[in-house]
């Protein structure tokens, strides 16, 4: 089989690609290690999405965001942040960026459902389910892959977007810097007593990080770091004591709360692909920048990749020039690289500042968000890069 191109991972990055390739003559096969009925009805997996302005545009030009249900998506106006138990806040306003929202909440399994029915209406989109790559042959005129099944595909193009952890990648010979924070993340869904104007916290505490993320309604995702051990002994504790817990984690600043949803843990590692592409190949979605959540940017960078490499593809195409071509695949490099770099770096720096709890790191976190609150340049320029349409 010899599809134009061939996408591994069927996550939202994946499936976003698939449908921005498709209705231009392209041949487009998508592999996924799940069965397809967990991609056409995911479960729910506790993650809200924080999308910018510029997220939302692309969804609605791939015919995504029409398919999400209203219920699911949530405004961001503002967003807040939090150090210590001190009652200040670094404040970020969209009305800084003249604008009336900062961006959208929307929930993970509904951008995949989304995803799912988008591609699903393309037919030069091929999904293959419940199956996987187990070899990898490129070079600079050809990739063949071995799937576990027998089936060999020689597409002109490959996409890895399988993950930060992509089998892919390692398959391709692609290492990445990966940094583990030796943190996990719980998320799940409370509602609470108080209202949260719809403005997002993050909360720096001592020995942990508290983040809410404004729902509709009286209701929130909120999302909790610590050790692994913590996390476990809180998942295991029956719904009334958790909520309890969480009640003071959050000094009852939101009043009495209530579990609402399953929760869930993820471990915290950020990854950043030391190449982006290769021998007929591109790394995508977390396979080439995976985020600490932080900032809220991991899906925001993956669909940056989505529009970056189906400009350079169809450009490509469209001059019936190579897909696969090095001079293609390097612009996409180097305008991924530009787009995501500074910000990976300077997340990964914020969260070093701002988990470490002496005293002198103390002193320095809440001088830095007094100075951050009083520059309103700095501000604007952060209201302005989530609210930009492009």
């Amino acid at each position: 089989m010899s599809p134009d191109v061939v996408i591994v991972g069927a996550g939202p990055a994946g499936l976003c690609l698939a449908r921005a390739l498709s209705g231009h003559g392209l041949s487009i096969l998508v592999l996924e290690r799940q069965a397809e009925q967990a991609l056409a009805e995911p479960a729910f997996d506790g993650r809200e999405i924080a999308l910018t302005h510029g997220s939302q545009a692309l969804l609605e030009r791939l015919g995504l965001w029409a398919r999400l249900p209203a219920e699911d998506i949530a405004v961001l106006r503002d967003a807040q942040v939090f150090n210590g138990p001190s009652l200040f806040a670094l404040k970020i306003r969209a009305e800084q960026a003249g604008a009336e929202r900062l961006g959208h909440l929307v929930a993970n399994q509904a951008i995949r459902r989304a995803a799912y029915q988008a591609v699903s209406d393309c037919a030069d989109v091929q999904l293959l389910c419940t199956t996987s790559v187990s070899a990898i042959q490129s070079s600079d005129n050809e990739v063949k892959l071995l799937l576990k099944d027998g089936q060999v595909l020689q597409p002109r193009l490959l996409v890895a977007a399988d993950s930060r952890f992509s089998e892919t990648r390692r398959q391709l010979g692609i290492g990445a810097q990966l940094k583990d924070f030796g943190k996990s993340m719980l998320v799940c869904r409370m509602q609470h007593e108080l209202e949260h104007q719809q403005v997002a916290w993050e909360w720096f505490g001592y020995g942990q990080t508290l983040a809410l993320l404004p729902l509709n309604g009286r209701q929130s995702s909120t999302v909790l770091t610590l050790p692994p051990r913590e996390i476990e002994r809180l998942q295991n504790l029956d719904e009334a004591s958790f909520a309890r817990e969480m009640e003071q984690r959050f000094d009852r600043r939101l009043g009495a709360m209530q579990l609402v949803s399953s929760r869930h843990a993820y471990p915290l590692v950020g990854a950043y692909a030391r190449r982006m592409v290769g021998s007929r190949c591109a790394l995508l979605g977390d396979a080439a920048v995976g985020m600490h959540p932080v900032t809220a940017h991991g899906f925001n960078f993956g669909l940056i990749g989505v529009q970056l490499l189906s400009d350079a593809l169809l450009a490509a195409h469209g001059k019936r020039q190579d897909i696969g071509a090095p001079a293609v695949l390097a612009r996409y490099e180097r305008q991924l690289r530009v787009a995501t770099w500074p910000l990976y770096q300077a997340t990964n720096l914020l969260v070093e500042l701002y988990t470490n709890d002496q005293l002198p790191a103390r002193l320095l976190r809440g001088a830095g968000l007094r100075v951050a609150q009083g520059l309103l340049p700095l501000k604007k320029g952060i209201a302005r890069h989530l609210t930009a349409q492009a």
